[in-house]
């Protein structure tokens, strides 16, 4: 229970600072023990732009769960291309940037998405 306790403080504290708009909207990611879940939101109004997750049938790939996390991440990019949606801000959710959250957003990065608010660097350091 303190895990999830826990999750939830760092994705309040999170969603303190993180906010989507019509320009730049927010890429929330939500992962459970077998699927990984992605969706670009427009905070302003309220609205989902976009949404992929592995029990989308077009982001599966065979083999490890981080394989399939890219695959969500190669989708989703390629539906907020459509949405002509290239920069995000990405919402980690209070999961840590590790393992399939980095596949994920790696994936949305070779899809074409930029991203803002991403710490990649041990130092604090975005890109």
């Amino acid at each position: 229970m303190a895990k999830l306790v826990g999750r939830e403080r760092r994705k309040l504290r999170i969603r303190k600072k993180i906010s989507g708009t019509t320009e730049r909207p927010r890429l929330s990611v939500f992962r459970s023990a077998k699927h990984i879940y992605a969706q670009v939101i427009d905070d302003t109004t309220g609205t989902t732009l976009a949404h992929a997750s592995t029990l989308s049938k077009d982001a599966k790939a065979d083999g490890t769960k981080s394989d399939d996390a890219k695959a969500v991440g190669k989708l989703i990019g390629d539906l907020c291309k459509k949405q002509n949606v290239t920069k995000v801000v990405f919402d980690r959710n209070g999961y840590l940037y590790h393992g399939r959250i980095v596949a994920l957003a790696e994936g949305a990065r070779e899809a074409g998405l930029d991203f803002l608010g991403t710490q990649r660097h041990g130092d604090g350091t975005s890109d």
